[in-house]
């Protein structure tokens, strides 16, 4: 078969999305790959189509056990003969897949990185043609990635003692300039052929949240919500959410690397086969999660980076659905982020200087990603901008650019902040931000009376502006560099001067009213339902059966038959022939339903 055909037969699309082609052709044409895709676009295909064509097995790199058993039951239930070696199998299991290795009966083989060095695997792979070698979560190998895994170090190494050296391709859904120099040298790639496709992912909205009380606010997000993925940044949070959101009546569990093994596997397999419908976890279930029917992530945390953010964010709606990412943010959170920074790397090889570079470097991230969390522009825009891809308008789809906020002109309320900071300087006198805030509201205490700032003309000239309103103002001028700070004091710009100088104008987004969530129509919960029903007699998790995706394209498509069913988008044969008649069914009786009235 050639690509197409796989493309069809397995995995039930018509055509290839951005970047896809072109990676397939490049591997399969014996070219090295270099591939920077955003999570849910599909980098999984770019290896399976490549390995279901060329003859042998192709060896993929995973970094989680979770995660390679889940990419393995996927193929195994389109009918592609797959297994995963980790340290989950026992003996028995282990030789089991080197025997059907042997007899050529594997088209891919999902390893973890540190199974590398060891021998027996080293003595499977001299005796089995392997056209391919795909290392997933490339970036781990990287110092300057947001995951990086000394054991990723080994995989160049590995690929050197092969008997003939396969193809190498190298995936990731994050990655910098520096991290994508240091896959290439590091996983000694040749002469590879380097994709960056698209960061956006239009299917989902954005919004940052500064609720008063995060638990009231998580508990209404979440209501009638059902496969919703929230994040903290610590094990305490996740064991306070979890017990908080059973407290409330919500089916939640709990999920953080302090759990032992079968604790993690029971959590983790109640949220894939949909029978809790939270999971509140830590990052660790990041990489570890390949459910592509999500609806929603909550971030109860801030992230350190927005790496890290992006990259867990987008474990929603990776089947094309609509999904949302929401993030709760409080100043608080800060605090919990910088002490981890401080605390990261104390267990790592690197030197001294080295750990105190890789701080620096955690700080900057930490700052822009508080930056996104108090920007009033289009969210999509600033990620996007992040990762150096233009993105000139405003998206429409996150909760900046909705109507919860609206557009005005603070060009008085800037110059009025930037003339007490310019009044003050005229004194000889810096203060920080808060003393700045008081003097403006007109609000004496013991600083303002011995520093005679009562006599500023500044003083008490936005005494009827809400404090909130003149921090968030504050913080703009910051975040736009109109003012930035020597420690804790507030200087002014050349770029205040310039607008000072020009009579420029100022103008920010405020929240107001928040986005509704849309409700499911009628033949999309049957069908919900149907494979529920169909999964749990088999023993697999929903998204198996069909993506949430698929089960739309079915209730626009309202396909009649078996030949109107494979033109849904991911129903393959396998699939059509298995659950086709089940799922018509229940169309055909809807289509009759609707047709009556």
């Amino acid at each position: 078969m050639d690509k197409n055909e796989v493309l069809h037969k397995y995995f039930g699309h018509s055509g290839f999305r951005e970047g896809q082609e072109q990676i397939v052709d490049n591997i399969l044409s014996g070219r090295d790959c270099l591939c920077v895709m955003p999570t849910g676009a599909g980098k999984s295909l770019c290896f399976q189509i490549p390995a279901l064509v060329m003859n042998g097995t192709a060896i993929v790199i995973s970094p989680l056990i979770s995660l390679m058993q889940c990419q393995v039951e996927d193929l195994r239930e389109i009918g592609v003969s797959a297994a995963y070696i980790n340290s989950s199998l026992d003996s028995a299991e282990y030789f089991d897949i080197c025997r059907r290795a042997y007899a050529g009966e594997l088209k891919l083989i999902y390893a973890a990185p540190e199974r590398l060095t060891s021998e027996s695997f080293l003595k499977l792979c001299d005796e089995i043609e392997i056209p391919l070698a795909a290392i997933d979560e490339a970036h781990c190998v990287s110092h300057w990635g947001q995951d990086f895994r000394p054991s990723y170090l080994k995989i160049a190494e590995f690929i050197r003692t092969l008997k003939k050296r396969p193809v190498v391709a190298a995936f990731t859904a994050t990655a910098t300039s520096a991290v994508k120099n240091d896959i290439k040298r590091l996983l000694e790639l040749n002469d590879p052929f380097s994709i960056t496709t698209g960061f956006d992912r239009p299917n989902l909205f954005f919004e940052v949240r500064k609720p008063e009380v995060k638990d009231d606010e998580l508990l209404k997000i979440l209501k009638n919500v059902s496969g919703a993925i929230v994040y903290c940044s610590t094990r305490k949070n996740v064991e306070y959410v979890g017990q908080m959101l059973l407290r409330n009546g919500i089916k939640a569990a709990a999920y953080h690397a302090g759990f032992s093994s079968e604790q993690r596997k029971t959590a983790q397999e109640d949220f894939l086969h949909d029978r809790v419908d939270v999971i509140v976890a830590t990052n660790a279930f990041g990489m570890g999660i390949d459910k592509s029917n999500v609806p929603l992530v909550v971030h109860y945390n801030i992230p350190k980076d927005l790496e890290s953010y992006y990259q867990e964010a987008g474990r929603a709606g990776r089947d094309g659905s609509p999904a949302r990412c929401i993030l709760l943010y409080s100043k608080s959170d800060i605090a919990i982020a910088k002490f981890m920074i401080e605390h990261s790397h104390e267990d790592s090889e690197l030197s001294f200087e080295e750990q105190n570079e890789l701080k620096k470097r955690d700080y900057l991230r930490l700052k822009k990603m508080t930056a996104y969390c108090e920007t009033t522009a289009c969210l999509r825009r600033e990620i996007l901008l992040y990762f150096g891809e233009n993105y000139p308008h405003n998206c429409r789809n996150c909760g900046n650019c909705v109507n919860n906020v609206e557009v005005e002109d603070v060009t008085v309320e800037v110059q009025k902040i930037l003339s007490c900071i310019y009044r003050l300087k005229q004194r000889g006198k810096t203060e920080n931000i808060n003393v700045i805030k008081n003097i403006l509201l007109g609000i004496s205490d013991s600083r303002i009376a011995e520093n005679g700032y009562e006599t500023l003309s500044t003083f008490g000239i936005m005494k009827s502006v809400k404090p909130e309103r003149l921090q968030l103002i504050a913080d703009y001028l910051l975040k736009e560099e109109y003012i930035e700070q020597d420690g804790q004091l507030c200087l002014l710009t050349l770029k205040a001067d310039e607008l000072i100088k020009k009579k420029g104008t100022v103008i920010m987004r405020f929240e107001k009213n928040k986005r509704p969530v849309p409700e499911n129509n009628e033949l999309f919960e049957k069908l919900k339902a149907l494979r529920k029903k169909t999964a749990a007699a088999l023993g697999v998790p929903p998204y198996v059966v069909f993506t949430d995706a698929t089960l739309l394209d079915m209730c626009a498509v309202l396909p009649k038959n078996h030949e109107e069913l494979l033109r849904v988008s991911g129903v393959g044969m396998r699939k059509a022939e298995r659950y086709g008649k089940k799922f018509l069914s229940v169309i055909n009786e809807y289509s009759k339903k609707t047709a009556s009235f």
